[in-house]
């Protein structure tokens, strides 16, 4: 990194997972805040973190409540959650309450490096879409509506456009059931529609719909897009 170290607040009551992320983060050139309960978390929030990650289990707060304290104060910081293996009904309520995204202990510190990455970049991409979006072999043209596969050009229909534009302005992030049928239905509630749609969408740009390389499944949550390139 270049520049004055990004700040990275690290709420977590174990010791153990704190000193694993000062290790870790560190040796990337971050610069770590460490905070142990939710009440020196909200202390912390003072000396600008730049991201933060946050352990859902807290000794003093519960996680989702400090998680909507926090988005109340600061609408943008991007915000990674770590929580436990199974814990999908936490994940989805995380993600709902304004969480960028979410890392399951135990965690590899090369995915949760890629996860904080990608959060970064998403923030910075919010104030405007970039014309055009690559990962792979796959490409989107935001302003010209044109999506091609190499060298292939892809016909969508308008809703299953609709669905890869969203998926484009939130890359590398997992989307919730929930937020994508809003974005794209506004009153329909059955995730089944989106499944279709996603299914549609995979058939016309995927190598192997069945093994698909850029819209992935969170399984019990919702769906990614491959971060670009």
């Amino acid at each position: 990194m270049t520049g004055a170290p990004i700040k990275v607040l690290a709420i977590d009551d174990e010791p153990p997972i704190r000193k694993l992320l000062r290790m870790g983060l560190a040796t990337q050139g971050y610069e770590i805040l460490e905070a142990p309960s939710g009440k020196v978390a909200l202390e912390k929030l003072a000396e600008g973190p730049a991201l933060i990650i946050l352990d859902l289990g807290l000794p003093d707060i519960d996680g989702h409540e400090l998680l909507r304290t926090i988005r109340s104060r600061n609408e943008s910081i991007p915000i990674v959650v770590l929580s436990s293996r199974g814990d999908e009904a936490g994940k989805v309520k995380a993600l709902d309450l304004g969480a960028d995204d979410y890392i399951t202990k135990p965690f590899g510190m090369e995915e949760l490096l890629a996860r904080l990455r990608a959060a970064l970049r998403h923030q910075l991409q919010v104030q405007g879409e970039r014309p055009v979006f690559r990962t792979g072999d796959l490409s989107v043209d935001l302003v010209r509506r044109i999506v091609k596969v190499g060298e292939r050009e892809i016909k969508l229909s308008p809703k299953e456009y609709d669905l890869l534009r969203v998926l484009v302005q939130h890359a590398g992030k997992v989307l919730t059931h929930r937020f994508l049928l809003k974005e794209l239905w506004d009153e329909l509630t059955d995730a089944q529609y989106l499944r279709v749609y996603v299914r549609q969408l995979r058939q016309k740009i995927e190598a192997d719909p069945e093994r698909p390389q850029f819209v992935l499944t969170e399984t019990g949550i919702g769906y990614r897009l491959r971060a670009p390139d």
